[in-house]
């Protein structure tokens, strides 16, 4: 949190958030941004070979200019000649090797366009899910085309841009030492309020359960484990919102699990839609009324690497390519994560890939030593780049450990910014003892949690 922002009153402080918010959207709805979620609305319904030959045209693009201006891509072959469209994007795919993080990390600028001026370029880290945290350069229309594809689908199920909404996501928007309400800020441009997900203790979500009864809103969005929480308060406070109040509940960036979706729309009275991307902006899979998670094929294209096969699913990781950052594209990247694709079309008539779960985000709470539950920690890795993976351990609510598997660069100083982007978070009263290892174990799916608590667990 900015110290300065810190030291704001909270009507200071509504008034920064006010000011982002009128700046976020100044960037992000642009004319691009509505041109192309114009044209995705027109095209998401197919036909399948249009979308295919959709794909072919970006991909064959892409490919051309990696080949002349990304060092990465110089031997890449050349792209398909192949008549139909799908064969032509399978056989130019089937050319190009797959792409680690590991590989990425450590070449990463490599990946960039010799001919882009990073002037223009937005400069991004990963979040770190499984504390690995990557510098990403986007160009404003690939940002713009992430935004289309959340938006497409947020549009599709009655929600508009300029709704009044309710937020419980990453932001640090509330002094950890707040002890009373509001652990919230209101962003008055966006029609917004933010509520803070690092102070969700039993004590204090009573206050939660007011405002959002307080605050009118067409629709909720944030992380699952948040959103969850807040759910379960209304409920056991007996004052779910009425049915049909939200037109929905938009999740991403952690798995949303069955029983967190279950609480989620009994206790806010809507439909829960989910979003499955990537800071890479490789990636988008937005979720249909079936709740299955539909790739958004004008943006990416998403292979399965079997591993587990059925009559009606195929499983294993996924290699994505995304088919519009032309600053720095890649393609055929090995994302981190597994996915479950069914083979049958799905019901809701949507053409194209859609996979019935994606697997790999599942991140337990830490439970601090004054009962707040605080998820999705692995922002905490987000900009530490001396550390090549990390790992939140918690037995009792009184200390962590943190394994880190460090790369050479690594010092004293690397440390205390770990320490104090875990204290920023977590506060002053837990023990956090730092342990460095060679390598974090694997879960059976291959991947490793960024946190994991006994204490504060979440089942699959």
């Amino acid at each position: 949190m900015n110290p300065i922002y810190r030291m704001l009153p909270i009507l200071g402080q509504n008034l920064a958030c006010t000011g982002a918010g009128w700046y976020r959207h100044r960037t992000r709805f642009t004319r691009f941004f509505f041109e192309t979620l114009d044209a995705w609305e027109r095209s998401v319904n197919g036909p399948l070979e249009s979308l295919h030959d959709l794909q072919r045209g970006r991909l064959r693009a892409l490919v051309a200019r990696a080949r002349e201006q990304v060092p990465f891509y110089r031997d890449m072959p050349a792209f398909s000649e192949a008549d139909d469209a799908h064969e032509a994007i399978r056989e130019t795919l089937a050319g190009i090797s797959s792409v680690d993080k590991a590989t990425y990390r450590d070449h990463h600028r490599d990946f960039l366009a010799r001919d882009t001026s990073t002037a223009r370029l937005v400069r991004a880290n990963t979040s770190g899910t499984t504390g690995t945290a990557l510098p990403v350069w986007l160009t404003p229309e690939r940002i713009a085309e992430g935004y289309a594809a959340v938006w497409r689908q947020r549009r599709a199920f009655g929600a508009q841009i300029d709704d009044p909404l309710l937020t419980c996501a990453g932001q640090m928007i509330v002094p950890l030492g707040q002890r009373r309400p509001p652990f919230w800020r209101k962003n008055w441009y966006g029609r917004q309020t933010l509520f803070s997900v690092y102070h969700m203790s039993s004590a204090h979500l009573a206050a939660y359960v007011d405002e959002i009864h307080r605050t009118p809103a067409r629709y909720v969005q944030g992380y699952p484990s948040a959103l969850h929480l807040v759910a379960r308060a209304l409920l056991d406070a007996g004052r779910p919102l009425p049915a049909g109040q939200l037109c929905g509940v938009f999740t991403s960036s952690e798995s949303l699990l069955a029983y967190q979706r279950e609480a989620i729309e009994a206790g806010f009275g809507a439909p829960v839609h989910d979003h499955y991307a990537a800071t890479e902006l490789v990636v988008s899979m937005t979720a249909c009324s079936q709740n299955r998670l539909h790739v958004d094929m004008e943006f990416c294209i998403v292979e399965v690497e079997t591993e587990e096969e059925t009559e009606d699913w195929v499983r294993g990781p996924l290699i994505v390519t995304g088919l519009g950052n032309d600053a720095a594209p890649l393609f055929r990247y090995r994302i981190g994560d597994v996915g479950t694709r069914a083979k049958q079309p799905c019901p809701c008539g949507r053409p194209g890939d859609s996979f019935l779960e994606i697997d790999g985000r599942i991140e337990d709470y830490v439970v601090t030593p004054d009962g707040r539950m605080v998820g999705r920690l692995d922002h905490v890795f987000k900009s530490q780049h001396d550390i090549a993976e990390a790992q939140i351990l918690q037995e009792t609510k009184d200390a962590i450990q943190v394994c880190v598997a460090p790369l050479a660069s690594y010092s004293a100083a690397s440390q205390k910014r770990l320490l104090a982007a875990l204290r920023e978070r977590l506060g002053d009263d837990i023990r956090i003892e730092v342990r460095l290892c060679d390598a974090i174990p694997r879960e059976q799916n291959g991947k490793f949690r960024a946190v994991k608590s006994r204490i504060g667990k979440v089942s699959a």
